[in-house]
């Protein structure tokens, strides 16, 4: 077995992989002419590079299919400029860009059997929706989109054209499209992808499915990966190789579905249809169209208070090895922490990282903590963010400055605890907590982000 195991390695090595143990990956159940399938892109082309043997398959067994792109994919600057072959930054051709991409997507869908009437455009601004998420609700200001220069759904066949740049439209119109369809399936993108496009559509969702609770029968949701550093490789069309688990992400349940030769030749020529995309790196998009699609989700967090003892009992969660850490490739040395770990007590949150290092003038920690209750609505919570450094700690409720004493850092050891009271909070009963490695203001890595339920 010794000898089996080192071959392997040493094979691995060879072929110019990285050692590592693959992790078990599940065929998903099969779809029936019961289900409806809602597909929620980020940018027009997620659809088909994450779900375009997804759908067909869902079309095949009789399913109902809706796509919704959460935005027209403007901000792409690179792609226009290969694409378009000219050189602007007039708003109006960054909104231009939207509506090519909008087109590509519907002649896309329509070629394998959805038709345009099932296909839904938020039009939100591209590379600014997790801003929203963060910073934009209530009585702040709509987001301004540096590209297009507006603050508001410009397309008119938008669900909602001219809803301003806010959370709660947002949240508004992805509510409107599930409670509409009402989806026994949902495939999104995952909270763990670098993108921020990405990681709040997956947050959204999240989120309106808790509003809907008691409204709809709640659908199961899969995410798919796009964005990680480094995978999947090789690069280009490999009709053959498999969308093998990024060692980079650790503690997911994954699934799959197996393509056949026709199904995955078909998503090859569904990704034909995004030349706006394709012809400024034309093998990425084709990366995608391999021989199976990849699905899975972080398991919840799960707290209960623990008043019998005085000792916290801790949830750790899975972290990479430092060497797989999504981020720069020489961010090894310099990752602050190895662990995380969360904890509930006497109504207070408790953060433990297990430091490498200490925190210095331009390393330090950004944890983001959003708190959602059932008894307040979601724009009224707050949405804390908590940057520790060498200077001190400093907190932030949607992006303004907020004194709150009550929020307190601790050493034990190399062990970095901070305690969150749950009133700071808004008393949720889930968290939407994120922890990253920052460099001055910059991330160092894109901490996943996780889900809590305080029981």
């Amino acid at each position: 077995m010794r000898k089996q195991l080192v071959l392997a390695v040493v094979l691995c090595v060879a072929a110019g992989g990285s050692v590592g143990f693959a992790q078990p990956v599940r065929e998903l159940a099969p779809f029936s002419p019961d289900d409806r399938v809602l597909i929620m892109a980020p940018h027009p082309d997620d659809e088909t590079m994450g779900t375009g043997g997804v759908i067909q398959r869902a079309l095949k067994s009789g399913a109902r299919v809706r796509v919704v792109c959460y935005t027209n994919g403007d901000h792409n600057e690179f792609s226009f400029i290969v694409y378009e072959k000219r050189l602007t930054f007039r708003t109006g051709e960054f909104l231009h860009m939207g509506e090519v991409r909008r087109h590509e997507t519907i002649a896309a869908m329509a070629s394998v059997g959805v038709p345009a009437q099932d296909v839904v455009f938020l039009g939100y601004p591209d590379f600014g929706t997790l801003a929203i998420l963060l910073k934009h609700w209530q009585d702040t200001k709509p987001y301004w989109s540096l590209m297009t220069r507006i603050s508001y759904v410009e397309y008119p066949e938008a669900l909602s054209p001219g809803a301003p740049y806010e959370g709660e439209s947002i949240l508004h119109d992805i509510e409107a499209v599930i409670e509409d369809f009402r989806p026994t399936k949902i495939f999104v993108s995952h909270p763990a992808d670098t993108n921020r496009d990405h990681q709040s559509l997956y947050l959204f969702t999240r989120i309106a499915l808790w509003d809907l609770d008691a409204k709809i029968a709640q659908p199961k949701v899969y995410p798919f990966l796009i964005h990680v550093v480094g995978w999947p490789k090789p690069r280009g069309h490999h009709a053959d190789l498999a969308l093998d688990p990024p060692l980079k992400i650790a503690g997911v349940s994954w699934e799959k579905v197996s393509l056949s030769k026709e199904e995955a030749g078909r998503k090859h020529d569904l990704i034909d249809y995004y030349p706006s995309q394709i012809e400024y790196n034309p093998p990425y998009l084709y990366t995608y169209a391999r021989s199976n699609e990849l699905f899975g989700d972080f398991p919840t967090i799960s707290l209960e208070a623990n008043r019998k003892t005085p000792e916290l009992k801790w949830h750790t969660v899975v972290q990479p090895p430092a060497s797989a850490r999504i981020g720069p490739a020489d961010a090894d040395e310099e990752a602050l922490f190895s662990d995380l770990a969360y904890s509930l007590k006497e109504n207070n949150l408790f953060i433990r990282l297990k430091l490498r290092r200490s925190l210095d003038k331009s390393l330090g920690i950004s944890i983001d903590l959003l708190g959602y209750s059932r008894r307040i609505a979601f724009a009224a919570m707050p949405k804390l963010n908590i940057s520790l450094g060498f200077f001190g700690m400093r907190v932030r409720d949607k992006g303004r400055p907020v004194v709150m004493p009550e929020i307190l850092r601790m050493k034990d050891g190399k062990n970095l605890i901070i305690q969150v009271p749950l009133e700071n909070l808004g008393q949720p009963r889930f968290i939407l907590s994120r922890v990253r490695s920052r460099v001055t203001r910059l991330p160092l890595d894109e901490g996943s982000w996780r889900i809590i339920e305080i029981r």
